[in-house]
């Protein structure tokens, strides 16, 4: 599982990056670096472990520059969750072979005062701080790269005063925030009350979706938000499903 953690932490550094300084190849380029160096922090230092990480930084370059080509218009959307998937699969089919996490992220580890943290133990740590970081800018990006790929969204006019993410005030904050509450609550075998977040964005957003008379804009803003939530929401139960021992 080492190499999907190294993978998640690139990807979700780049997005990070790219959400706070959008300049044009310099977030994955962070991405790609800050992959390597936790692979090394993390003791990944076997000659297969070595070149693996240079593959993974690779991955989080391409992820970055096909996210941006998308969203300006110039490539599909759906190349991007293609190469992410790919990545991803091809990681899951040979975590077998990746390399155990040891150095000095496992004495970190080891050496926190968080109880559950360390009863994870090195190697899930690791996945969990990946996993995590991908719920916060990441989780926004595929959910738009979603809809646009079903046209729920339609890119020319995003940013636009028709654009439902406009309307729907707050979306990019509130994705981040539930699906880190429903990792939280799944580490802590709470899962059951994810229920409870899922409901409350729920009426947290009725009033929106239900006090316009235009019969066609209440349909657009309905299909953005189920869509955009089940997207979210599939993203952060998928990711609970990879800390499964």
């Amino acid at each position: 599982m080492s190499w999907i953690a190294v993978l998640l932490i690139g990807v979700g550094i780049a997005d990070l990056v790219q959400s706070v300084r959008p300049v044009r190849t310099l977030p994955e380029c962070v991405g790609a670096a800050a992959a390597v160096l936790v692979g090394l922090w993390a003791g990944l230092t076997d000659p297969a472990d070595l070149v693996v990480l240079i593959l993974i930084a690779g991955v989080v370059v391409l992820w970055g520059q096909t996210v941006t080509s998308a969203f300006a218009g110039r490539r599909t959307a759906a190349l991007p969750l293609a190469v992410i998937g790919a990545a991803l699969g091809i990681a899951i089919l040979a975590s077998s072979l990746a390399g155990p996490v040891s150095g000095f992220f496992a004495a970190w580890v080891q050496g926190l005062p968080l109880a559950f943290v360390s009863d994870l133990g090195p190697e899930r740590a690791l996945l969990l701080l990946g996993i995590v970081l991908v719920q916060l800018s990441t989780g926004n990006v595929v959910v738009r790269l979603v809809l646009t790929v079903t046209r729920t969204v339609n890119p020319a006019r995003h940013g636009g005063a028709s654009d439902p993410e406009i309307q729907l005030k707050g979306g990019r904050l509130l994705g981040p925030m539930e699906r880190v509450v429903i990792v939280g609550l799944g580490v802590a075998g709470q899962l059951t009350a994810a229920s409870i977040v899922i409901a409350a964005k729920g009426l947290l957003r009725f009033p929106e979706l239900s006090s316009d008379r235009e019969q066609e804009r209440i349909h657009r803003l309905t299909e953005y938000f189920l869509v955009g939530s089940f997207v979210s929401w599939l993203l952060a139960l998928s990711s609970l499903v990879l800390l499964v021992p």
